[in-house]
């Protein structure tokens, strides 16, 4: 079979076959109820060394799996609505919620639309556009009702000012509907400063990441950007061992944790 080249793939980019990668194989497990079959498709057909990356992350697949719930109950309470997928990289979304009947854009920079529209199959439903979430000129793609963008795995590598800034604006020009996202603590993002943070078990060196929120400051983001209203953290769906129901729950109560872990936010817009 002929493999897709991704040579020039750099940067943060790059993390898209990571995430890829750590969904095909969650994917794939007996004991799993995470699946994405697409994205096990996906990794046999792309000419990369997904070793690299040592070790696939459970935790990418799990986030994908809480977003997906967030997606569907979007769906049943506004069918027909929009879904902008801010940085989407290889995600499979779309096609493991089944072929939604929802309005679905995908934002991203030029060399990842490209791979998706090369490896993903079309939809009339899914629309993609080339070029930074921070481009505004987005917005002019999408209605102003029954709106939810998604930005998983993406605001991490923006400077904070940027986060915050786009939150804003988005919340001014999309009225009643939302954005959800994934915030990893301080702790973890200031690590990647200086260049030597690896993922487990490899030598691939985890790109820089700047922004940052402890669970504390995430509460605060209703009172800290113009537009929002509301803030929720979605419940991890749980998978096995560092990542099961009491595990989980123990990072939600410990007092030296619970204000520093991953968690996954739904702020809403007035």
């Amino acid at each position: 079979m002929n493999k897709t080249n991704i040579d020039g793939l750099e940067g943060v980019p790059v993390t898209a076959l990571w995430t890829l990668w750590s969904r095909a194989a969650e994917s794939a497990r007996t004991d799993s109820e995470f699946s994405d079959t697409l994205a096990e498709q996906l990794c046999r057909s792309i000419d990369f060394d997904y070793q690299n990356f040592g070790s696939p992350s459970q935790s990418q697949a799990l986030r994908a799996h809480t977003i997906d719930a967030e997606i569907q109950r979007f769906q049943r309470n506004s069918p027909g609505g929009t879904v902008v997928a801010l940085g989407e990289g290889l995600q499979t979304t779309y096609w493991r919620l089944g072929v939604p009947e929802l309005n679905w854009l995908s934002v991203d920079l030029p060399e990842m639309i490209t791979l998706r529209e090369q490896l993903l199959p079309a939809e009339p439903r899914v629309r993609t556009v080339a070029m930074s979430a921070l481009d505004r000129s987005w917005f002019d793609l999408v209605g102003t009702e029954d709106v939810l963008v998604t930005a998983e795995g993406l605001f991490m590598y923006l400077q904070p000012d940027d986060v915050y800034a786009l939150i804003g604006d988005m919340a001014q020009r999309f009225p009643g509907a939302g954005v959800v996202f994934d915030i990893l603590p301080p702790a973890v993002t200031e690590r990647t400063a200086k260049g030597t943070m690896l993922a487990r078990n490899s030598d691939y060196v985890i790109p820089h990441m700047p922004f940052g929120l402890t669970v504390a400051e995430a509460r605060a983001l209703p009172q800290r950007v113009p537009g929002v209203s509301g803030y929720q953290e979605l419940p991890m769906i749980p998978g096995r061992g560092w990542c099961g129901p009491l595990a989980l729950g123990a990072q939600r109560r410990l007092p030296l944790i619970r204000n520093h872990r991953h968690l996954i936010a739904r702020l809403a817009f007035e």
